[in-house]
Protein backbone atom coordinates (compact mmCIF):
# COMPACT_ATOMS: atom_id res chain seq x y z
CA UNK A 1 0.00 0.00 0.00
CA UNK A 2 1.61 3.48 -1.43
CA UNK A 3 1.22 6.57 1.21
CA UNK A 4 -0.02 9.65 -0.53
CA UNK A 5 2.87 12.32 -1.52
CA UNK A 6 2.93 15.04 1.07
CA UNK A 7 1.39 18.25 -0.06
CA UNK A 8 3.75 20.80 -1.90
CA UNK A 9 5.40 23.58 -0.03
CA UNK A 10 6.21 27.05 -0.91
CA UNK A 11 9.08 28.52 -1.27
CA UNK A 12 10.38 31.06 1.27
CA UNK A 13 11.56 34.37 -1.08
CA UNK A 14 10.14 37.09 0.98
CA UNK A 15 12.63 39.13 3.28
CA UNK A 16 11.70 41.48 6.07
CA UNK A 17 11.40 44.63 3.21
CA UNK A 18 8.62 42.42 0.85
CA UNK A 19 6.97 41.42 4.15
CA UNK A 20 6.41 45.09 5.53
CA UNK A 21 5.66 46.38 1.66
CA UNK A 22 3.00 43.47 1.63
CA UNK A 23 1.89 44.35 5.13
CA UNK A 24 1.75 48.42 3.89
CA UNK A 25 -0.38 47.86 0.82
CA UNK A 26 -2.95 45.62 2.49
CA UNK A 27 -3.75 48.67 4.57
CA UNK A 28 -3.34 51.62 2.71
CA UNK A 29 -6.11 51.39 0.86
CA UNK A 30 -9.79 52.08 1.07
CA UNK A 31 -8.56 53.34 4.69
CA UNK A 32 -7.44 56.49 3.98
CA UNK A 33 -9.37 57.38 0.73
CA UNK A 34 -12.47 56.05 1.87
CA UNK A 35 -13.07 55.19 5.58
CA UNK A 36 -11.24 57.71 6.76
CA UNK A 37 -14.26 59.99 5.88
CA UNK A 38 -16.86 57.80 6.82
CA UNK A 39 -15.38 57.76 10.19
CA UNK A 40 -14.88 61.52 10.66
CA UNK A 41 -18.37 61.48 9.60
CA UNK A 42 -19.41 59.41 12.60
CA UNK A 43 -16.92 60.80 15.00
CA UNK A 44 -16.61 64.32 13.69
CA UNK A 45 -13.12 65.82 15.59
CA UNK A 46 -13.30 62.77 18.30
CA UNK A 47 -12.24 60.43 14.57
CA UNK A 48 -8.52 60.51 16.15
CA UNK A 49 -9.89 58.74 19.28
CA UNK A 50 -11.60 55.99 17.00
CA UNK A 51 -8.26 56.10 14.92
CA UNK A 52 -6.61 55.41 18.76
CA UNK A 53 -8.54 53.09 19.01
CA UNK A 54 -8.91 50.91 16.23
CA UNK A 55 -4.94 51.39 16.64
CA UNK A 56 -5.02 49.86 20.02
CA UNK A 57 -7.19 46.81 18.70
CA UNK A 58 -5.15 46.16 16.16
CA UNK A 59 -1.71 46.23 18.24
CA UNK A 60 -3.27 43.57 20.28
CA UNK A 61 -4.03 41.14 17.51
CA UNK A 62 -0.86 42.35 16.04
CA UNK A 63 0.94 40.77 18.77
CA UNK A 64 -1.07 37.64 18.87
CA UNK A 65 -0.99 37.22 15.10
CA UNK A 66 3.06 37.76 15.68
CA UNK A 67 3.56 35.35 17.91
CA UNK A 68 1.41 32.50 16.64
CA UNK A 69 3.26 32.78 13.60
CA UNK A 70 6.41 32.66 14.94
CA UNK A 71 5.66 29.63 16.45
CA UNK A 72 3.88 28.32 13.47
CA UNK A 73 5.37 29.75 10.15
CA UNK A 74 3.00 27.95 7.34
CA UNK A 75 0.11 29.41 5.53
CA UNK A 76 -3.14 29.63 7.04
CA UNK A 77 -2.56 32.19 9.34
CA UNK A 78 -5.10 32.10 12.20
CA UNK A 79 -6.98 29.10 10.85
CA UNK A 80 -4.03 26.88 11.12
CA UNK A 81 -3.19 28.57 14.81
CA UNK A 82 -7.00 28.02 16.13
CA UNK A 83 -6.76 24.21 14.81
CA UNK A 84 -3.22 23.81 16.67
CA UNK A 85 -3.69 25.63 19.74
CA UNK A 86 -7.61 25.25 20.74
CA UNK A 87 -9.17 22.74 17.93
CA UNK A 88 -10.02 21.69 14.98
CA UNK A 89 -13.84 23.90 15.22
CA UNK A 90 -11.90 27.22 16.19
CA UNK A 91 -10.08 26.92 13.47
CA UNK A 92 -12.71 26.47 10.84
CA UNK A 93 -14.24 29.68 12.31
CA UNK A 94 -11.40 31.48 12.02
CA UNK A 95 -10.88 30.60 8.38
CA UNK A 96 -14.51 31.09 7.23
CA UNK A 97 -14.59 34.11 8.61
CA UNK A 98 -11.48 35.64 7.36
CA UNK A 99 -12.52 34.11 3.89
CA UNK A 100 -15.74 35.96 4.67
CA UNK A 101 -14.22 39.44 5.79
CA UNK A 102 -10.94 39.07 3.27
CA UNK A 103 -13.28 38.40 0.11
CA UNK A 104 -15.56 41.74 1.18
CA UNK A 105 -12.30 43.47 1.48
CA UNK A 106 -11.30 42.56 -1.89
CA UNK A 107 -14.92 43.78 -3.36
CA UNK A 108 -14.37 46.99 -1.73
CA UNK A 109 -10.83 47.33 -2.94
CA UNK A 110 -11.92 46.66 -6.61
CA UNK A 111 -14.83 49.04 -6.17
CA UNK A 112 -12.17 52.04 -5.07
CA UNK A 113 -9.98 51.58 -8.12
CA UNK A 114 -13.08 52.01 -10.47
CA UNK A 115 -14.44 54.96 -8.77
CA UNK A 116 -11.66 56.95 -9.44
CA UNK A 117 -11.27 56.17 -12.60
CA UNK A 118 -14.40 56.03 -14.64
CA UNK A 119 -17.67 57.45 -13.87
CA UNK A 120 -20.56 55.28 -11.98
CA UNK A 121 -22.39 54.10 -14.98
CA UNK A 122 -18.66 52.06 -16.00
CA UNK A 123 -17.58 51.63 -12.46
CA UNK A 124 -18.47 47.74 -12.14
CA UNK A 125 -16.86 46.56 -15.45
CA UNK A 126 -13.67 48.35 -14.93
CA UNK A 127 -13.60 47.10 -10.89
CA UNK A 128 -14.09 43.27 -12.42
CA UNK A 129 -11.15 43.72 -14.82
CA UNK A 130 -8.85 45.25 -12.14
CA UNK A 131 -9.57 42.52 -10.01
CA UNK A 132 -8.95 39.22 -13.18
CA UNK A 133 -5.68 41.13 -13.71
CA UNK A 134 -3.92 41.62 -10.22
CA UNK A 135 -5.16 37.90 -9.65
CA UNK A 136 -3.26 37.17 -13.13
CA UNK A 137 -0.41 38.79 -11.51
CA UNK A 138 -0.64 36.63 -8.25
CA UNK A 139 -0.57 33.82 -10.35
CA UNK A 140 2.89 34.19 -11.22
CA UNK A 141 4.97 34.04 -8.11
CA UNK A 142 5.48 35.76 -4.73
CA UNK A 143 8.00 37.44 -5.45
CA UNK A 144 6.48 39.42 -8.56
CA UNK A 145 3.33 40.08 -5.85
CA UNK A 146 5.88 41.97 -3.64
CA UNK A 147 7.25 43.96 -6.38
CA UNK A 148 4.41 45.64 -7.71
CA UNK A 149 2.66 45.79 -4.12
CA UNK A 150 6.28 48.05 -3.86
CA UNK A 151 6.08 50.12 -6.46
CA UNK A 152 1.93 50.87 -5.49
CA UNK A 153 2.82 51.68 -1.77
CA UNK A 154 5.53 54.65 -3.32
CA UNK A 155 2.75 56.14 -5.48
CA UNK A 156 0.16 56.07 -3.05
CA UNK A 157 2.93 57.29 0.03
CA UNK A 158 4.01 60.34 -2.24
CA UNK A 159 0.24 61.30 -3.59
CA UNK A 160 -0.65 61.05 -0.04
CA UNK A 161 2.73 63.73 1.48
CA UNK A 162 1.81 65.84 -1.54
CA UNK A 163 -2.30 65.92 -0.97
CA UNK A 164 -1.55 66.44 2.70
CA UNK A 165 0.94 69.17 2.07
CA UNK A 166 -1.51 71.12 0.34
CA UNK A 167 -4.49 70.12 2.38
CA UNK A 168 -2.07 72.18 5.62
CA UNK A 169 -1.10 75.13 3.51
CA UNK A 170 -4.86 75.59 2.75
CA UNK A 171 -5.95 75.34 6.22
CA UNK A 172 -2.78 77.65 6.96
CA UNK A 173 -4.27 80.16 4.28
CA UNK A 174 -7.58 80.01 5.93
CA UNK A 175 -9.24 77.92 4.32
CA UNK A 176 -9.62 75.43 6.71
CA UNK A 177 -13.31 74.54 8.61
CA UNK A 178 -14.32 74.58 12.37
CA UNK A 179 -11.98 71.53 13.25
CA UNK A 180 -11.99 70.80 16.68
CA UNK A 181 -14.60 72.99 17.53
CA UNK A 182 -17.19 70.94 15.75
CA UNK A 183 -19.30 68.91 17.68
CA UNK A 184 -19.52 65.08 17.82
CA UNK A 185 -22.39 63.57 15.17
CA UNK A 186 -23.24 60.76 16.92
CA UNK A 187 -24.77 57.41 15.24
CA UNK A 188 -27.74 58.75 13.03
CA UNK A 189 -30.82 60.44 14.37
CA UNK A 190 -33.13 57.59 13.43
CA UNK A 191 -30.65 54.23 14.56
CA UNK A 192 -33.23 52.42 12.72
CA UNK A 193 -32.93 53.25 8.90
CA UNK A 194 -29.68 53.75 7.21
CA UNK A 195 -25.83 52.28 7.31
CA UNK A 196 -26.02 51.71 11.06
CA UNK A 197 -29.67 50.60 11.26
CA UNK A 198 -30.72 48.83 14.48
CA UNK A 199 -27.89 47.31 16.54
CA UNK A 200 -26.07 48.47 19.42
CA UNK A 201 -27.40 52.48 18.65
CA UNK A 202 -30.80 51.01 18.72
CA UNK A 203 -30.82 48.70 21.87
CA UNK A 204 -29.14 51.28 23.64
CA UNK A 205 -30.98 54.35 22.43
CA UNK A 206 -28.30 55.93 21.80
CA UNK A 207 -29.00 57.50 18.79
CA UNK A 208 -29.97 61.20 19.82
CA UNK A 209 -26.68 62.27 20.96
CA UNK A 210 -25.35 63.01 24.53
CA UNK A 211 -22.39 61.25 26.08
CA UNK A 212 -23.29 57.49 25.81
CA UNK A 213 -24.26 58.95 21.87
CA UNK A 214 -20.88 59.99 21.27
CA UNK A 215 -19.20 57.09 23.05
CA UNK A 216 -20.67 54.95 20.67
CA UNK A 217 -19.83 56.91 17.70
CA UNK A 218 -16.48 56.57 18.29
CA UNK A 219 -16.59 52.67 18.68
CA UNK A 220 -18.59 52.91 15.00
CA UNK A 221 -15.90 54.79 13.88
CA UNK A 222 -13.33 52.59 15.16
CA UNK A 223 -15.06 49.46 13.42
CA UNK A 224 -14.73 51.35 9.99
CA UNK A 225 -11.17 52.87 10.71
CA UNK A 226 -10.03 48.99 11.93
CA UNK A 227 -11.21 47.59 8.47
CA UNK A 228 -7.98 50.20 7.34
CA UNK A 229 -5.70 48.60 9.86
CA UNK A 230 -6.07 45.05 9.51
CA UNK A 231 -3.86 44.11 6.76
CA UNK A 232 -0.87 43.58 9.12
CA UNK A 233 -1.82 39.89 9.28
CA UNK A 234 -1.63 39.27 5.91
CA UNK A 235 1.98 38.97 6.31
CA UNK A 236 1.19 35.71 8.73
CA UNK A 237 -0.55 34.32 5.92
CA UNK A 238 2.54 34.66 3.77
CA UNK A 239 4.60 32.77 6.84
CA UNK A 240 5.17 29.65 4.94
CA UNK A 241 7.13 31.82 1.83
CA UNK A 242 8.85 34.54 4.93
CA UNK A 243 12.71 33.86 5.14
CA UNK A 244 13.99 33.28 9.08
CA UNK A 245 10.12 33.51 9.91
CA UNK A 246 10.51 33.65 14.03
CA UNK A 247 12.47 36.97 13.46
CA UNK A 248 10.95 38.40 10.40
CA UNK A 249 7.37 37.81 11.00
CA UNK A 250 7.16 39.92 14.37
CA UNK A 251 9.23 42.56 13.08
CA UNK A 252 7.67 43.04 9.67
CA UNK A 253 3.89 43.32 11.56
CA UNK A 254 4.48 45.22 14.04
CA UNK A 255 6.31 47.88 11.78
CA UNK A 256 3.73 48.26 9.19
CA UNK A 257 1.47 48.76 11.96
CA UNK A 258 3.33 51.83 12.95
CA UNK A 259 3.77 53.35 10.18
CA UNK A 260 0.19 53.01 9.10
CA UNK A 261 -0.35 54.21 12.37
CA UNK A 262 1.19 57.59 12.40
CA UNK A 263 -0.30 57.93 8.74
CA UNK A 264 -3.88 57.56 9.57
CA UNK A 265 -3.50 60.37 12.91
CA UNK A 266 -1.63 62.58 10.35
CA UNK A 267 -4.76 62.43 7.68
CA UNK A 268 -7.66 62.31 10.22
CA UNK A 269 -5.98 65.47 11.44
CA UNK A 270 -5.93 67.05 8.31
CA UNK A 271 -9.77 66.45 7.66
CA UNK A 272 -10.69 67.62 11.59
CA UNK A 273 -8.76 71.01 10.41
CA UNK A 274 -10.57 71.08 7.21
CA UNK A 275 -13.77 69.93 7.83
CA UNK A 276 -16.62 69.54 9.17
CA UNK A 277 -17.81 67.66 5.57
CA UNK A 278 -19.97 70.50 3.65
CA UNK A 279 -23.61 68.82 2.88
CA UNK A 280 -25.87 66.11 3.95
CA UNK A 281 -23.60 63.19 3.05
CA UNK A 282 -20.67 63.82 4.47
CA UNK A 283 -17.20 63.36 2.94
CA UNK A 284 -18.46 60.70 0.66
CA UNK A 285 -16.73 57.80 -1.79
CA UNK A 286 -13.67 60.05 -1.82
CA UNK A 287 -12.88 62.52 1.16
CA UNK A 288 -9.64 64.11 -0.01
CA UNK A 289 -11.10 65.18 -3.12
CA UNK A 290 -13.82 66.87 -1.43
CA UNK A 291 -11.53 68.26 0.94
CA UNK A 292 -9.06 69.93 -1.87
CA UNK A 293 -12.62 71.14 -3.44
CA UNK A 294 -13.43 72.98 -0.18
CA UNK A 295 -10.17 74.51 -0.01
CA UNK A 296 -10.20 75.33 -3.67
CA UNK A 297 -7.67 72.99 -5.04
CA UNK A 298 -7.34 72.72 -8.91
CA UNK A 299 -7.81 69.73 -11.01
CA UNK A 300 -3.98 69.03 -10.43
CA UNK A 301 -4.21 68.06 -7.19
CA UNK A 302 -7.59 65.91 -7.58
CA UNK A 303 -5.13 64.05 -10.34
CA UNK A 304 -2.32 63.42 -7.62
CA UNK A 305 -5.46 62.17 -5.19
CA UNK A 306 -6.42 60.08 -7.65
CA UNK A 307 -3.41 58.40 -9.13
CA UNK A 308 -2.27 57.43 -5.02
CA UNK A 309 -5.66 56.18 -4.71
CA UNK A 310 -6.09 54.27 -7.55
CA UNK A 311 -2.68 52.97 -6.36
CA UNK A 312 -3.42 52.37 -2.41
CA UNK A 313 -6.68 49.79 -3.00
CA UNK A 314 -4.58 47.95 -6.08
CA UNK A 315 -1.95 47.19 -4.00
CA UNK A 316 -4.31 46.77 -1.42
CA UNK A 317 -6.14 44.31 -3.58
CA UNK A 318 -3.36 42.55 -4.44
CA UNK A 319 -2.22 41.23 -1.48
CA UNK A 320 -5.95 40.45 -0.03
CA UNK A 321 -6.19 37.79 -3.13
CA UNK A 322 -2.56 36.75 -1.88
CA UNK A 323 -3.48 36.34 1.23
CA UNK A 324 -7.32 35.06 0.93
CA UNK A 325 -5.73 32.50 -1.35
CA UNK A 326 -2.95 31.12 1.65
CA UNK A 327 -5.81 30.65 3.87
CA UNK A 328 -8.10 28.79 1.55
CA UNK A 329 -5.00 26.51 0.58
CA UNK A 330 -4.56 25.63 4.53
CA UNK A 331 -8.08 24.65 4.73
CA UNK A 332 -8.02 22.79 1.51
CA UNK A 333 -4.95 20.81 2.88
CA UNK A 334 -7.04 19.88 6.16
CA UNK A 335 -10.55 19.18 4.21
CA UNK A 336 -12.43 21.84 5.23
CA UNK A 337 -12.57 23.17 1.76
CA UNK A 338 -12.01 21.32 -1.10
CA UNK A 339 -8.97 19.39 -1.32
CA UNK A 340 -7.77 20.11 -5.05
CA UNK A 341 -7.65 23.70 -3.53
CA UNK A 342 -4.19 22.84 -1.99
CA UNK A 343 -2.54 22.26 -5.70
CA UNK A 344 0.42 24.21 -5.61
CA UNK A 345 1.69 24.86 -9.06
CA UNK A 346 5.30 23.98 -9.32
CA UNK A 347 6.69 26.23 -11.05
CA UNK A 348 5.85 29.68 -9.78
CA UNK A 349 5.38 27.99 -6.39
CA UNK A 350 1.85 29.88 -6.07
CA UNK A 351 -1.57 28.28 -4.98
CA UNK A 352 -3.28 28.93 -8.28
CA UNK A 353 -6.08 26.88 -8.19
CA UNK A 354 -7.10 29.07 -4.80
CA UNK A 355 -6.44 31.69 -6.09
CA UNK A 356 -8.59 31.41 -9.54
CA UNK A 357 -11.56 30.49 -7.04
CA UNK A 358 -10.92 33.88 -4.63
CA UNK A 359 -10.62 35.68 -7.80
CA UNK A 360 -14.01 34.23 -9.42
CA UNK A 361 -15.75 35.04 -5.86
CA UNK A 362 -14.59 38.54 -5.71
CA UNK A 363 -15.74 39.12 -9.39
CA UNK A 364 -19.31 38.03 -8.15
CA UNK A 365 -19.34 39.99 -5.30
CA UNK A 366 -17.58 43.28 -7.19
CA UNK A 367 -21.35 42.93 -9.66
CA UNK A 368 -23.63 42.20 -6.58
CA UNK A 369 -22.58 44.74 -4.10
CA UNK A 370 -24.56 48.05 -3.76
CA UNK A 371 -21.91 50.04 -1.66
CA UNK A 372 -18.55 50.62 -0.88
CA UNK A 373 -19.37 51.54 2.47
CA UNK A 374 -21.65 48.28 3.78
CA UNK A 375 -18.72 46.19 1.71
CA UNK A 376 -16.49 47.22 4.57
CA UNK A 377 -18.65 46.84 7.76
CA UNK A 378 -19.13 43.08 6.14
CA UNK A 379 -15.33 42.31 6.06
CA UNK A 380 -15.23 44.22 9.81
CA UNK A 381 -17.64 41.72 10.85
CA UNK A 382 -15.23 38.34 9.76
CA UNK A 383 -12.25 40.07 10.29
CA UNK A 384 -12.80 40.93 13.84
CA UNK A 385 -14.22 37.68 14.55
CA UNK A 386 -11.15 36.55 13.02
CA UNK A 387 -8.80 38.40 15.18
CA UNK A 388 -10.68 37.12 18.61
CA UNK A 389 -10.02 33.53 17.55
CA UNK A 390 -6.46 34.93 17.30
CA UNK A 391 -6.29 36.32 19.98
CA UNK A 392 -7.76 33.35 22.18
CA UNK A 393 -5.34 31.20 20.72
CA UNK A 394 -2.34 33.48 21.34
CA UNK A 395 -3.71 33.20 25.56
CA UNK A 396 -3.26 29.59 25.34
CA UNK A 397 0.82 29.23 24.15
CA UNK A 398 3.43 28.14 26.50
CA UNK A 399 6.01 30.43 27.76
CA UNK A 400 8.24 28.80 25.41
CA UNK A 401 6.51 30.76 22.76
CA UNK A 402 5.35 33.84 24.01
CA UNK A 403 6.52 36.58 22.92
CA UNK A 404 4.53 39.33 24.31
CA UNK A 405 2.08 39.12 27.57
CA UNK A 406 -1.19 37.86 28.36
CA UNK A 407 -2.62 41.72 28.94
CA UNK A 408 -2.42 42.21 25.09
CA UNK A 409 -4.11 39.21 23.57
CA UNK A 410 -7.05 40.45 26.95
CA UNK A 411 -7.01 43.42 25.27
CA UNK A 412 -7.08 42.28 21.67
CA UNK A 413 -10.27 39.81 22.43
CA UNK A 414 -12.23 42.66 24.34
CA UNK A 415 -12.12 45.44 21.38
CA UNK A 416 -12.58 42.67 18.84
CA UNK A 417 -15.95 42.00 20.77
CA UNK A 418 -16.58 45.91 21.25
CA UNK A 419 -15.97 46.54 17.98
CA UNK A 420 -18.41 44.15 16.55
CA UNK A 421 -21.15 45.08 18.83
CA UNK A 422 -20.71 48.21 17.40
CA UNK A 423 -21.27 46.98 13.48
CA UNK A 424 -24.91 47.71 12.17
CA UNK A 425 -27.74 45.45 12.59
CA UNK A 426 -28.04 44.31 9.06
CA UNK A 427 -24.30 43.21 9.21
CA UNK A 428 -24.68 41.41 12.36
CA UNK A 429 -27.56 39.38 10.83
CA UNK A 430 -26.18 38.49 7.73
CA UNK A 431 -22.85 37.78 8.93
CA UNK A 432 -24.14 35.37 11.51
CA UNK A 433 -26.45 33.84 8.82
CA UNK A 434 -23.27 33.16 6.80
CA UNK A 435 -21.24 31.94 9.80
CA UNK A 436 -24.28 29.53 10.80
CA UNK A 437 -23.70 28.27 6.70
CA UNK A 438 -20.22 27.23 7.24
CA UNK A 439 -20.87 25.65 10.36
CA UNK A 440 -23.85 23.34 8.74
CA UNK A 441 -21.57 22.88 6.07
CA UNK A 442 -18.49 21.51 8.01
CA UNK A 443 -21.17 19.41 10.11
CA UNK A 444 -22.45 17.81 7.12
CA UNK A 445 -19.25 17.39 5.63
CA UNK A 446 -18.11 15.67 8.80
CA UNK A 447 -20.98 13.34 8.85
CA UNK A 448 -20.56 12.19 5.39
CA UNK A 449 -17.28 10.93 6.30
CA UNK A 450 -18.39 9.17 9.39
Amino acid sequence: MTSSPAPAELARRLGLGDAVVIGLASMIGAGVFVALGAAQDLAGPAVLLAVALAALVAFGNATSTAQLAAQYPTSGGTYFFGRQQLGEWWGFLAGWCFVIGKTASCAAMALVVAAYLVPEAYQRPVAALVVVALTAVNLVGVTRTAGLARILVAIALIALGVTAVRLLVGVVGGDGGAGFAAPVPGPLADASTGLWDGGLAAVLGAGTGGVLGAGLAIVQAAAVVFFAFAGYARVATLGEEVTAPRRTIPRAILLALGAVFALYMLLALVLVLIGPAPGAHGWGPAPFIAALDQIGAGAMWKAIVTIGATAAAAGALLALVAGVSRTMLGMAREGDLPRPLAHVNQRFSVPQRAEITVGIAVVLLVVLASDVLVAITASAFGVLLYYAVANIAAFTQTEEHRLFPKALQVMGLVGCLLLVAALPGSTLAAGLALVAIGVAYRGIVLASRR
